[in-house]
């Protein structure tokens, strides 16, 4: 397959060119990832390797977690690219810490519903996060936790907790989706929450919730009784 290089669009189509003239609200996060790599690789245009990067991962909030080790099995991105990549979403999170922008408040599982949906709309495999929160129930921070097939040995306590403890969370809520569009629990959805729940007593955390999400609906582990805290 020949790649067309970022040279060869029209200039006002260019991403640099485009953010220059129009801003950076203008263009996606895929040419703003090719203008942080500049060039690309292997047969591959900066946007292509953006895109691949966009798919790889699922998004940019993702590919935050991501370790430099991990953009480098991405065929012609190198370390150089992926110290770029790291130091560039790294200022950003700390922009955003610094600017002291506040998430929303979760006050029921809607909210926690609503909040996660447009995350796991469309994917085909289950993916789990964890939302961290304040003392008002305000979201300081969400992150991955697993991607794949959800079992109870899947999930580690250690995992789970690391970003909350990092941010010295007040309590989390867990939520991970049902593909199928079915949120209805399994045994191991189940094995799961009590898992994290007796975890989060231990580190101090409290476990607010899980919510599992499906197709337009969604069903809370607190609600049908599989959190025993108050």
């Amino acid at each position: 397959m020949a790649y067309k290089s970022i040279k060869d669009w029209p200039e006002e189509e260019r991403p640099r060119e485009r953010l220059l003239r129009h801003g950076p609200g203008s263009i996606s996060d895929a040419q703003l990832l090719a203008i942080l790599l500049r060039t690309g690789g292997q047969g591959k245009s900066a946007m292509d390797m953006a895109i691949e990067l966009i798919d790889k991962f699922g998004g940019i909030r993702n590919m935050e977690q991501a370790s430099p080790a991990e953009y480098c099995s991405v065929k012609g991105l190198g370390q150089a690219k992926a110290a770029q990549l790291k130091a560039a979403l790294e200022l950003g999170r700390r922009l955003q810490r610094d600017s002291g922008s506040k998430g929303p408040v979760f006050s029921s599982g809607q909210d926690v519903y609503s909040y996660f949906y447009p995350k796991f709309a469309g994917l085909k495999k289950e993916v789990f996060h964890c939302a961290m929160l304040d003392v008002k129930n305000r979201v300081v921070r969400d992150s991955k936790i697993s991607e794949g097939t959800l079992t109870s040995s899947l999930i580690h306590p250690r995992e789970a907790f690391r970003d909350a403890i990092k941010e010295s969370a007040a309590s989390v809520i867990f939520a991970h989706n049902h593909p199928s569009g079915d949120p209805s629990p399994s045994r191991d959805d189940i094995l799961i929450t009590a898992k994290l729940e007796t975890a989060g007593e231990t580190v101090g955390i409290r476990v607010l919730d899980h919510i599992i999400i499906g197709e337009g609906q969604y069903v809370s582990m607190r609600e049908k009784g599989y959190l025993k805290g108050k």
